[in-house]
Protein backbone atom coordinates (compact mmCIF):
# COMPACT_ATOMS: atom_id res chain seq x y z
CA UNK A 1 0.00 0.00 0.00
CA UNK A 2 3.27 2.39 0.23
CA UNK A 3 2.09 3.49 -3.87
CA UNK A 4 -1.20 4.89 -1.61
CA UNK A 5 1.19 7.28 0.24
CA UNK A 6 3.78 8.25 -2.53
CA UNK A 7 0.98 9.90 -4.42
CA UNK A 8 -1.12 13.12 -3.00
CA UNK A 9 -3.66 15.57 -4.21
CA UNK A 10 -3.00 18.77 -5.49
CA UNK A 11 -4.13 20.89 -2.61
CA UNK A 12 -3.63 24.41 -3.88
CA UNK A 13 -6.97 26.07 -4.58
CA UNK A 14 -8.56 23.78 -2.44
CA UNK A 15 -9.30 26.24 0.89
CA UNK A 16 -6.04 24.32 2.49
CA UNK A 17 -4.66 26.41 5.09
CA UNK A 18 -1.46 24.67 4.82
CA UNK A 19 -1.08 25.21 1.17
CA UNK A 20 -3.45 28.30 0.29
CA UNK A 21 -2.01 30.88 2.41
CA UNK A 22 1.42 30.83 0.59
CA UNK A 23 1.28 28.69 -2.64
CA UNK A 24 4.10 29.62 -4.22
CA UNK A 25 5.96 27.60 -1.31
CA UNK A 26 6.53 24.00 -0.60
CA UNK A 27 4.66 23.70 2.97
CA UNK A 28 6.22 21.64 5.53
CA UNK A 29 5.08 23.46 8.64
CA UNK A 30 1.65 22.83 10.28
CA UNK A 31 0.55 19.38 11.37
CA UNK A 32 -1.28 18.45 8.70
CA UNK A 33 -0.76 15.55 6.42
CA UNK A 34 -0.66 15.56 2.55
CA UNK A 35 -1.99 12.45 1.97
CA UNK A 36 -5.82 11.06 1.40
CA UNK A 37 -7.43 9.74 4.41
CA UNK A 38 -8.40 6.35 4.71
CA UNK A 39 -10.81 4.29 2.05
CA UNK A 40 -12.62 3.54 4.67
CA UNK A 41 -13.32 6.78 5.94
CA UNK A 42 -13.71 7.88 2.34
CA UNK A 43 -16.82 5.57 1.64
CA UNK A 44 -18.51 6.59 4.67
CA UNK A 45 -18.17 9.80 4.05
CA UNK A 46 -19.45 9.41 0.34
CA UNK A 47 -22.56 7.64 2.34
CA UNK A 48 -23.64 10.12 4.36
CA UNK A 49 -23.16 13.17 1.76
CA UNK A 50 -25.76 10.86 -0.81
CA UNK A 51 -28.26 11.16 2.45
CA UNK A 52 -28.13 14.89 0.91
CA UNK A 53 -29.44 16.19 4.54
CA UNK A 54 -27.34 17.90 6.85
CA UNK A 55 -28.80 19.18 9.89
CA UNK A 56 -28.04 19.22 13.04
CA UNK A 57 -26.74 15.99 14.39
CA UNK A 58 -27.60 13.54 16.93
CA UNK A 59 -24.49 11.61 18.31
CA UNK A 60 -25.12 7.99 17.76
CA UNK A 61 -24.63 5.09 19.57
CA UNK A 62 -22.40 4.03 16.76
CA UNK A 63 -19.80 6.52 17.79
CA UNK A 64 -19.55 5.29 21.62
CA UNK A 65 -18.94 2.11 20.85
CA UNK A 66 -16.48 3.26 17.81
CA UNK A 67 -14.21 4.94 20.29
CA UNK A 68 -14.80 2.47 23.52
CA UNK A 69 -13.84 -0.44 20.79
CA UNK A 70 -10.63 1.38 19.53
CA UNK A 71 -8.91 2.24 22.67
CA UNK A 72 -9.78 -1.05 24.45
CA UNK A 73 -8.89 -3.07 21.34
CA UNK A 74 -5.55 -1.28 20.68
CA UNK A 75 -3.90 0.67 23.83
CA UNK A 76 -5.80 -1.08 26.79
CA UNK A 77 -7.89 1.83 28.00
CA UNK A 78 -11.52 0.71 29.01
CA UNK A 79 -13.17 3.91 28.32
CA UNK A 80 -17.04 4.05 30.37
CA UNK A 81 -19.88 5.27 28.20
CA UNK A 82 -20.60 8.26 30.77
CA UNK A 83 -17.15 9.58 30.94
CA UNK A 84 -17.44 10.72 27.20
CA UNK A 85 -18.05 14.32 25.91
CA UNK A 86 -17.75 15.45 22.33
CA UNK A 87 -16.79 18.73 21.05
CA UNK A 88 -15.38 19.77 17.55
CA UNK A 89 -11.66 19.69 18.15
CA UNK A 90 -9.09 18.95 20.98
CA UNK A 91 -8.74 23.01 20.86
CA UNK A 92 -12.01 23.81 22.37
CA UNK A 93 -11.99 21.05 24.67
CA UNK A 94 -8.91 22.54 26.46
CA UNK A 95 -10.15 25.88 26.48
CA UNK A 96 -13.47 24.37 28.13
CA UNK A 97 -11.86 22.32 30.75
CA UNK A 98 -9.37 25.67 31.79
CA UNK A 99 -12.56 27.88 32.04
CA UNK A 100 -14.30 25.00 33.97
CA UNK A 101 -11.33 24.21 36.13
CA UNK A 102 -9.26 27.14 36.79
CA UNK A 103 -10.70 30.53 38.08
CA UNK A 104 -8.83 34.10 36.54
CA UNK A 105 -5.10 34.70 37.65
CA UNK A 106 -4.43 30.84 38.36
CA UNK A 107 -1.62 28.69 37.31
CA UNK A 108 -1.76 26.30 34.80
CA UNK A 109 1.50 24.21 33.92
CA UNK A 110 3.18 23.24 30.81
CA UNK A 111 6.00 21.47 29.57
CA UNK A 112 7.69 23.31 27.14
CA UNK A 113 8.49 23.84 24.07
CA UNK A 114 5.12 22.58 23.93
CA UNK A 115 2.34 22.96 21.24
CA UNK A 116 1.56 26.83 20.59
CA UNK A 117 -2.42 26.65 21.21
CA UNK A 118 -1.56 25.48 25.25
CA UNK A 119 -0.40 29.02 25.61
CA UNK A 120 -3.51 30.65 24.17
CA UNK A 121 -6.05 27.72 26.12
CA UNK A 122 -4.19 29.64 28.92
CA UNK A 123 -4.65 33.43 28.31
CA UNK A 124 -7.95 33.23 26.86
CA UNK A 125 -9.24 31.96 30.07
CA UNK A 126 -7.22 34.28 32.22
CA UNK A 127 -5.16 32.14 33.83
CA UNK A 128 -0.88 32.03 34.21
CA UNK A 129 1.07 30.04 32.14
CA UNK A 130 3.56 28.03 34.60
CA UNK A 131 6.60 26.68 32.89
CA UNK A 132 8.39 23.17 33.82
CA UNK A 133 10.48 23.40 31.11
CA UNK A 134 11.66 20.20 29.50
CA UNK A 135 15.19 19.01 29.90
CA UNK A 136 17.26 18.55 27.19
CA UNK A 137 19.43 15.18 26.88
CA UNK A 138 21.92 14.77 24.39
CA UNK A 139 22.32 11.17 22.69
CA UNK A 140 24.68 11.91 20.26
CA UNK A 141 26.94 14.51 18.25
CA UNK A 142 23.55 14.92 15.90
CA UNK A 143 20.61 13.77 17.84
CA UNK A 144 19.11 14.47 21.14
CA UNK A 145 15.90 13.79 23.08
CA UNK A 146 13.75 15.58 25.83
CA UNK A 147 12.75 14.53 29.90
CA UNK A 148 10.62 15.67 32.03
CA UNK A 149 12.07 17.62 34.84
CA UNK A 150 10.72 16.39 38.20
CA UNK A 151 12.26 18.34 40.34
CA UNK A 152 10.93 21.56 39.25
CA UNK A 153 7.43 20.04 38.54
CA UNK A 154 7.46 19.30 41.79
CA UNK A 155 8.18 23.56 42.93
CA UNK A 156 5.50 24.62 40.03
CA UNK A 157 2.86 21.90 41.38
CA UNK A 158 3.27 22.96 45.65
CA UNK A 159 2.23 26.07 44.41
CA UNK A 160 -0.99 26.97 45.99
CA UNK A 161 -2.90 29.09 42.82
CA UNK A 162 -1.52 26.42 40.67
CA UNK A 163 -4.30 23.52 40.25
CA UNK A 164 -3.89 21.95 36.37
CA UNK A 165 -1.16 20.83 34.30
CA UNK A 166 -1.22 20.30 30.63
CA UNK A 167 0.18 17.07 29.67
CA UNK A 168 0.75 16.39 25.76
CA UNK A 169 1.16 12.51 25.51
CA UNK A 170 2.80 12.17 22.78
CA UNK A 171 4.58 15.29 23.26
CA UNK A 172 4.80 17.50 20.07
CA UNK A 173 7.18 19.41 19.46
CA UNK A 174 9.44 16.88 21.38
CA UNK A 175 8.43 13.83 19.62
CA UNK A 176 8.50 11.39 23.19
CA UNK A 177 5.99 8.63 23.49
CA UNK A 178 6.58 9.59 27.32
CA UNK A 179 6.77 5.88 28.94
CA UNK A 180 5.09 4.24 31.80
CA UNK A 181 7.67 5.28 34.82
CA UNK A 182 7.53 9.07 33.65
CA UNK A 183 3.90 9.41 34.13
CA UNK A 184 3.95 7.44 36.91
CA UNK A 185 6.13 10.04 38.63
CA UNK A 186 4.45 12.83 36.71
CA UNK A 187 0.99 11.31 38.59
CA UNK A 188 2.52 11.13 42.15
CA UNK A 189 3.89 14.76 41.98
CA UNK A 190 0.42 16.26 40.45
CA UNK A 191 -2.15 14.38 43.04
CA UNK A 192 0.68 14.87 46.23
CA UNK A 193 0.27 18.67 45.60
CA UNK A 194 -3.64 18.53 44.34
CA UNK A 195 -3.39 19.48 40.27
CA UNK A 196 -5.12 17.95 38.40
CA UNK A 197 -3.77 16.53 34.98
CA UNK A 198 -5.61 17.44 31.69
CA UNK A 199 -3.56 15.33 28.98
CA UNK A 200 -3.48 16.26 25.26
CA UNK A 201 -3.32 12.83 23.27
CA UNK A 202 -4.12 13.98 19.76
CA UNK A 203 -1.10 12.10 18.14
CA UNK A 204 -2.00 9.12 20.15
CA UNK A 205 -2.08 6.63 17.13
CA UNK A 206 1.44 8.27 15.28
CA UNK A 207 4.26 6.14 17.10
CA UNK A 208 7.77 5.21 15.65
CA UNK A 209 8.77 1.64 15.60
CA UNK A 210 9.62 0.31 18.76
CA UNK A 211 7.83 2.82 20.93
CA UNK A 212 4.41 2.86 22.57
CA UNK A 213 1.79 5.30 23.65
CA UNK A 214 0.73 4.95 27.08
CA UNK A 215 -2.89 6.60 27.82
CA UNK A 216 -2.20 8.43 30.62
CA UNK A 217 -5.56 7.55 31.81
CA UNK A 218 -4.36 3.91 32.57
CA UNK A 219 -1.73 5.70 34.93
CA UNK A 220 -3.84 7.81 36.45
CA UNK A 221 -7.81 7.05 36.86
CA UNK A 222 -8.78 10.87 37.70
CA UNK A 223 -7.06 12.04 34.63
CA UNK A 224 -9.25 14.09 32.01
CA UNK A 225 -8.02 13.42 28.07
CA UNK A 226 -8.40 14.88 25.09
CA UNK A 227 -8.92 12.62 21.35
CA UNK A 228 -9.06 12.79 18.44
CA UNK A 229 -8.69 10.58 15.27
CA UNK A 230 -7.78 14.08 13.43
CA UNK A 231 -4.37 13.44 13.40
CA UNK A 232 -3.53 10.14 12.62
CA UNK A 233 -6.08 10.22 9.56
CA UNK A 234 -5.80 13.33 8.40
CA UNK A 235 -9.55 15.05 9.43
CA UNK A 236 -8.69 18.07 10.94
CA UNK A 237 -11.61 19.46 8.76
CA UNK A 238 -13.96 16.92 10.00
CA UNK A 239 -14.41 18.80 13.64
CA UNK A 240 -14.74 15.82 15.80
CA UNK A 241 -12.89 15.01 19.00
CA UNK A 242 -14.09 13.74 22.51
CA UNK A 243 -12.76 14.57 26.29
CA UNK A 244 -13.12 11.37 28.52
CA UNK A 245 -13.83 13.09 32.37
CA UNK A 246 -14.05 9.94 34.56
CA UNK A 247 -15.64 12.69 37.55
CA UNK A 248 -18.95 13.27 37.31
CA UNK A 249 -18.74 17.27 39.14
CA UNK A 250 -16.12 17.99 36.66
CA UNK A 251 -18.35 16.45 33.27
CA UNK A 252 -20.88 19.42 34.72
CA UNK A 253 -18.54 22.48 35.12
CA UNK A 254 -16.68 20.97 31.68
CA UNK A 255 -20.04 21.13 29.77
CA UNK A 256 -21.60 24.43 31.04
CA UNK A 257 -17.91 25.51 29.72
CA UNK A 258 -18.67 24.06 26.03
CA UNK A 259 -21.70 25.69 26.18
CA UNK A 260 -20.55 29.04 27.33
CA UNK A 261 -17.75 28.90 24.74
CA UNK A 262 -21.03 27.80 22.05
CA UNK A 263 -18.91 24.84 20.75
CA UNK A 264 -21.25 22.31 22.21
CA UNK A 265 -22.13 20.88 18.33
CA UNK A 266 -21.08 19.09 15.81
CA UNK A 267 -21.05 17.71 12.45
CA UNK A 268 -22.38 14.78 10.76
CA UNK A 269 -19.10 14.27 8.75
CA UNK A 270 -16.98 14.38 12.26
CA UNK A 271 -19.15 11.88 13.54
CA UNK A 272 -19.30 9.37 10.53
CA UNK A 273 -15.31 9.91 10.08
CA UNK A 274 -14.34 9.05 13.83
CA UNK A 275 -16.83 5.71 13.60
CA UNK A 276 -15.22 4.71 10.05
CA UNK A 277 -11.91 5.37 11.44
CA UNK A 278 -12.25 3.56 14.90
CA UNK A 279 -12.46 0.41 12.63
CA UNK A 280 -10.35 -2.93 11.61
CA UNK A 281 -10.27 -1.49 8.18
CA UNK A 282 -9.31 1.81 10.02
CA UNK A 283 -6.07 0.11 11.93
CA UNK A 284 -4.96 -1.55 8.43
CA UNK A 285 -4.24 1.58 6.74
CA UNK A 286 -3.01 3.29 9.76
CA UNK A 287 -0.45 1.20 10.35
CA UNK A 288 0.93 1.30 6.58
CA UNK A 289 0.90 5.03 7.52
CA UNK A 290 3.06 4.49 10.35
CA UNK A 291 5.67 2.49 8.30
CA UNK A 292 5.48 5.29 5.75
CA UNK A 293 5.92 7.34 8.22
CA UNK A 294 9.04 5.56 9.57
CA UNK A 295 10.73 5.63 6.45
CA UNK A 296 10.52 9.36 5.61
CA UNK A 297 11.95 9.84 8.77
CA UNK A 298 14.75 8.02 8.31
CA UNK A 299 15.26 9.59 5.11
CA UNK A 300 15.55 12.66 6.93
CA UNK A 301 18.13 11.63 9.64
CA UNK A 302 20.11 10.42 6.81
CA UNK A 303 19.56 13.56 4.36
CA UNK A 304 20.18 15.86 7.92
CA UNK A 305 23.98 13.82 8.85
CA UNK A 306 24.77 13.76 5.49
CA UNK A 307 23.90 17.42 4.11
CA UNK A 308 23.73 19.28 6.96
CA UNK A 309 26.38 18.97 9.86
CA UNK A 310 25.81 22.30 11.64
CA UNK A 311 22.28 20.49 12.88
CA UNK A 312 20.94 18.15 15.51
CA UNK A 313 17.03 16.93 15.83
CA UNK A 314 15.38 15.06 18.02
CA UNK A 315 15.20 10.84 18.26
CA UNK A 316 11.54 11.27 16.83
CA UNK A 317 9.41 8.37 19.01
CA UNK A 318 5.96 10.06 18.13
CA UNK A 319 4.47 12.19 16.06
CA UNK A 320 5.25 13.54 12.16
CA UNK A 321 7.26 16.19 13.47
CA UNK A 322 10.74 16.20 13.85
CA UNK A 323 12.38 19.24 15.94
CA UNK A 324 15.58 20.37 14.49
CA UNK A 325 18.28 22.78 16.45
CA UNK A 326 19.32 25.35 14.46
CA UNK A 327 21.05 27.59 16.46
CA UNK A 328 24.83 26.98 15.27
CA UNK A 329 23.46 29.54 12.21
CA UNK A 330 23.52 32.71 14.07
CA UNK A 331 20.04 33.47 13.57
CA UNK A 332 16.71 33.41 15.60
CA UNK A 333 14.19 30.69 14.69
CA UNK A 334 11.99 33.43 13.32
CA UNK A 335 14.98 34.92 11.19
CA UNK A 336 15.76 31.20 9.68
CA UNK A 337 11.89 30.37 9.59
CA UNK A 338 11.68 34.05 6.69
CA UNK A 339 15.04 33.13 5.21
CA UNK A 340 13.92 29.59 4.30
CA UNK A 341 9.99 31.13 3.49
CA UNK A 342 11.69 33.86 1.21
CA UNK A 343 15.09 32.41 -0.25
CA UNK A 344 13.69 28.54 -0.69
CA UNK A 345 10.29 28.40 -0.89
CA UNK A 346 9.85 26.11 1.64
CA UNK A 347 8.14 26.62 5.25
CA UNK A 348 8.52 24.97 8.22
CA UNK A 349 7.61 26.46 12.38
CA UNK A 350 9.75 28.54 14.14
CA UNK A 351 10.34 26.77 17.66
CA UNK A 352 9.41 30.65 19.07
CA UNK A 353 6.01 29.70 18.91
CA UNK A 354 6.34 26.47 20.99
CA UNK A 355 8.22 28.40 23.73
CA UNK A 356 11.50 27.43 22.68
CA UNK A 357 14.46 29.31 20.48
CA UNK A 358 16.84 28.16 18.15
CA UNK A 359 14.87 25.33 16.79
CA UNK A 360 12.44 24.59 13.73
CA UNK A 361 9.67 21.93 13.06
CA UNK A 362 9.44 19.92 9.91
CA UNK A 363 6.33 17.75 9.14
CA UNK A 364 7.54 14.94 7.37
CA UNK A 365 3.63 13.47 6.26
CA UNK A 366 3.76 13.96 2.71
CA UNK A 367 4.82 12.15 -0.05
CA UNK A 368 8.48 11.03 0.07
CA UNK A 369 9.59 12.92 -3.30
CA UNK A 370 8.22 15.90 -1.35
CA UNK A 371 10.41 15.71 1.31
CA UNK A 372 12.91 15.11 -0.40
CA UNK A 373 12.81 18.27 -2.60
CA UNK A 374 12.08 19.93 0.60
CA UNK A 375 15.27 18.51 2.11
CA UNK A 376 17.25 20.00 -0.78
CA UNK A 377 16.23 22.97 -0.73
CA UNK A 378 16.91 23.66 2.51
CA UNK A 379 20.08 22.24 2.29
CA UNK A 380 20.93 24.81 -1.15
CA UNK A 381 20.03 27.64 0.95
CA UNK A 382 21.66 27.18 4.60
CA UNK A 383 24.67 25.87 2.97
Amino acid sequence: MSGFFDVAPDRRGSGSMKWDERPEVLPLWVADMDFRTAPCVIDALKRRVEHGVFGYTFVRPEFYGALQWWFAEYHQWEIEREAIMYVPGVVPALSAIVKALAKPGEGVIVQTPVYNCFFSSIRNNGCRIVENPLRRVDLSEREFTYEMDFEDLERKAADAQTHLLLLCNPHNPAGRAWRRDELERLRDICRRNGVQVISDEIHCDLTMPGYDYIPYSTVDSEAIACLSPSKAFNTAGLQIAVIVCPDEEQRRLIDRAININEVCDVNPFGVEGLIAAYSPEGHKWLEELRKYLAENYKVLHEFLVAELPQVSFTKLEATYLPWIDVRSFGMTADELEDKLLREAKVWLNSGSMYGAEGYLRINIACPRERLIEGLKRIVECLR
